[in-house]
């Protein structure tokens, strides 16, 4: 009966089947229908929406539009406005322009009819004149013939009797003229020969330079007196062997002092020391290298030193070794004096003397440029300066009258020739005379007003004061003129003129000062 059951549903189950397929198409077909339906009433809304949406843009583009074309129009109006106006004032500018046009030209016409008055009235002038100097000429002429008729004499005749008689006039006239010059001159011998002397000392104003024993060498920092020394002081022992000078290393900032007896050792160890310093390699070996160097750079100096001087004074045909002991004198000091410069002065007097005598002046110099010339040669070998100049130009061969002017210049012998005398006269005026023995002093006073002057120099400075002994100086500002700013490049900038201007020991401080005074009175 199960088996019959199962048989029964299966037929049933077949006989549904294509009812049930036909109806499931059905229900789909409808389902489409429903689907596109509802897909036709979206697009519908969305092209309404877009419709709107575009009606809305081109509304705004027409109204944003409009508005552009308002603001364009009245921009250019505006222009069109501002045109108008630079054309209205060109063209009253152009009508200025023309009415001085026209002004000047009416000018220029009344200036050329002027012109043209004068130019006729200057031609009959001419003719005028020309007419005056031919009757002037016939006049002359007739003159001359009747002059020459009544004296007798034709006129080359005159003329020569009036030349012969002016030159006896004036021969006589000059005659008288230089006997009564003669009888002043002698009249005057004693006055003469002191203004002789007045006039060569007062054409020489040499500068003296007292030197000491010492030299400073400044330094960047302090820093660098500790690579001076070197370990256990090994630099500095170096340094003083190779230079023979004392090095002194104190507590003075930024500088150390240089001593020696020999001013060519103490100018070759200055130089050394400097350039030891900016080289910045400090050691033993680079100071002999460096030592030598300088050595070879003063004597160069010297050289140079002594040619210079034999040609300042214009002495000639000296031979080198005494040309390189003139050099010598650069390094040297007499009683204050600056060697070199003192025989080049006592050169220069005792040449204007000698001209002024009628003596050989090319002798007096050249006598007085040796005549000290055994001082450099004293530290190194025995006898007074006066022996050994007198060694020193013997042996080469110098005139017997300059040897006697280097011998006789202390009366040691008697003078030979009076140009001997000129030489001991200029070398005591030149000692003795006013300001020789006080140049330090004079180029103290000198530095210190140089100093403030330089100060003075910049804006906004009101007062300056040089104090210590020259080591600084205090720069008084204008508060208005001067912020603290510019106070600072200031000072900067005096230091740095200072340092390109002068020449001085150590260091100078420049402090400049701005103070701002604020007052009022309690009533």
């Amino acid at each position: 009966m199960t088996i019959g059951l199962l048989f029964a549903a299966l037929g049933i189950a077949a006989a549904a089947g294509p009812a049930l397929f036909f109806v499931g198409r059905w229900a789909e077909r409808r389902a489409a229908a429903r689907a596109r339906a509802s897909a036709q009433t979206v697009a519908d809304l969305i092209l309404e929406d877009a419709r709107r949406d575009a009606e809305a843009f081109r509304s705004s583009l027409l109204v944003s539009g409009k508005e552009e074309l308002a603001k364009a129009r009245e921009a250019l109006e505006s222009e069109i406005g501002r045109r108008r106006e630079e054309l209205s004032r060109l063209e009253r500018r152009l009508d200025d322009r023309e009415q001085q046009l026209e002004r000047k030209f009416q000018l220029v016409e009344t200036r050329e009819r002027e012109l043209e008055r004068r130019v006729s009235d200057v031609a009959t002038l001419e003719q005028r004149v020309a007419a005056q100097e031919t009757e002037l000429r016939t006049i002359v002429v007739d003159q001359r013939r009747r002059l020459e008729a009544v004296a007798g004499l034709s006129a080359a005749e005159a003329k020569r009797e009036l030349v012969r008689l002016i030159e006896d006039e004036a021969k006589a006239e000059a005659a008288a003229l230089v006997r009564n010059l003669k009888d002043q001159a002698k009249r005057e011998a004693d006055r003469e020969a002191k203004k002789i002397l007045a006039l060569a000392i007062q054409r020489i104003a040499a500068d003296h330079t007292a030197e000491t024993t010492v030299a400073t060498v400044t330094l960047p920092s302090d820093e660098m007196k500790g690579r001076i020394i070197g370990r256990e002081g090994r630099n500095i022992r170096a340094f003083e062997a190779a230079t023979g000078v004392d090095v002194v290393i104190d507590d003075t900032p930024d500088a150390v002092t240089v001593s020696s007896f020999d001013p060519v050792r103490r100018e070759v160890a200055r130089l050394a020391l400097e350039r030891l310093i900016a080289d910045g390699r400090i050691h033993p070996g680079r100071i002999e290298e460096i030592v030598k160097k300088a050595q070879a750079d003063v004597d160069q100096q010297i050289q140079e030193a002594g040619e210079q001087a034999a040609y300042d004074v214009g002495v000639h045909g000296l031979h080198p070794d005494l040309i390189r002991l003139v050099g010598r004198m650069k390094f040297r000091t007499s009683y204050g004096q600056n060697l070199l410069k003192h025989v080049k002065e006592v050169c220069w007097i005792a040449g204007i003397m000698a001209n002024e005598l009628k003596l050989d002046a090319n002798l007096a110099k050249r006598g007085a440029l040796l005549h000290d010339i055994g001082k450099v040669l004293t530290h190194e070998h025995e006898g007074t300066h006066v022996q050994l100049g007198v060694e020193m130009a013997t042996k080469y061969g110098e005139h017997p009258v300059v040897i006697n002017c280097i011998a006789a210049h202390h009366d040691d012998v008697p003078h030979e020739t009076p140009i001997s005398v000129i030489v001991q006269a200029a070398d005591a005026v030149s000692g003795s005379r006013p300001g020789a023995r006080r140049e330090a002093f004079e180029s103290y006073v000198k530095r210190l007003s140089k100093l403030e002057e330089i100060a003075n120099g910049f804006p906004g400075v009101e007062k300056t004061y040089a104090i210590q002994a020259g080591r600084e100086i205090r720069v008084m500002v204008t508060p208005d003129a001067v912020d603290d700013g510019k106070a600072a490049s200031l000072s900067e900038s005096i230091a740095r003129k200072i340092e390109n201007e002068l020449q001085y020991p150590g260091q100078i401080k420049v402090v400049v000062i701005r103070e701002t005074r604020a007052v009022d009175y309690a009533k």
